[in-house]
């Protein structure tokens, strides 16, 4: 296999710990459309996932409609007040800059609206270890991680065998292996063990610390 160029690292579960501002603003919009608010435990899967899916399960609902009303009142608080509620991991800097060091390009790729997502890499400093954010669309066209990888692979014009997806949920692992690339898969977020080797992570990093480690594991494959 290739040597690993370039970098795609998750933000939600991987690089910060947005729980209450998810949480919080999901709540204002359950409680909008008159919608029991359920307890956090029910609402820990909703960290990484596309929010339309997480509405629709919350819900108990396919209407497009109903779901983009919720989404509409998530993102009322959202934009204002729940993407500051909202921690880095501690280590994330020193990954990074561990990261940094083996000149593998790194671009944040997350399901989170691209806008939020550029918005709180800058604010907790970490935006000048990326080359470029890529986050999904507000009208959710790239709300599918897989067509969210292809589409930056696409445009950063990588070979897919020369990168490797981090991050913390199955659905970072099947979108990095439904692209040819290599996934990452850590447990300081919100994917346990089980779910991470069940979507056939190619590697699994317990702590930021072990990253680098991991990520030299697969270079010499």
């Amino acid at each position: 296999m290739s040597a690993i160029r370039a970098l795609l690292v998750d933000l939600d579960g991987t690089l910060t710990d947005n729980f209450d501002g998810i949480a919080r603003s999901i709540r204002h919009a359950l409680q909008a459309l008159g919608a029991a608010a359920p307890p956090d435990a029910a609402l820990r899967g909703c960290v990484g996932p596309p929010l339309r899916q997480s509405f629709a399960r919350l819900l108990v609902t396919d209407d497009a409609k109903t779901i983009e009303r919720a989404l509409a009142h998530y993102r009322e608080r959202y934009a204002t007040t729940g993407w500051r509620e909202n921690v880095v991991y501690p280590g994330i800097p020193a990954m990074l800059e561990r990261l940094a060091a083996s000149n593998a390009r790194m671009l944040l790729c997350t399901s989170k609206p691209q806008p939020y997502a550029e918005r709180i890499v800058a604010h907790f400093g970490l935006a000048p270890r990326f080359s470029a954010v890529y986050g999904a669309d507000l009208g959710g066209i790239l709300d599918d991680k897989s067509a969210l990888v292809a589409d930056l692979l696409l445009r950063e014009a990588l070979d897919p065998d020369e990168c490797a997806m981090i991050g913390d949920r199955e659905h970072d692992v099947h979108a990095a292996h439904a692209n040819g690339t290599r996934a990452i898969g850590v447990l300081w977020g919100y994917g346990t063990h089980g779910e991470l080797m069940r979507a056939g992570a190619d590697a699994i990093a317990a702590d930021p610390a072990a990253v680098p480690g991991a990520l030299a594991g697969l270079g010499s494959r």
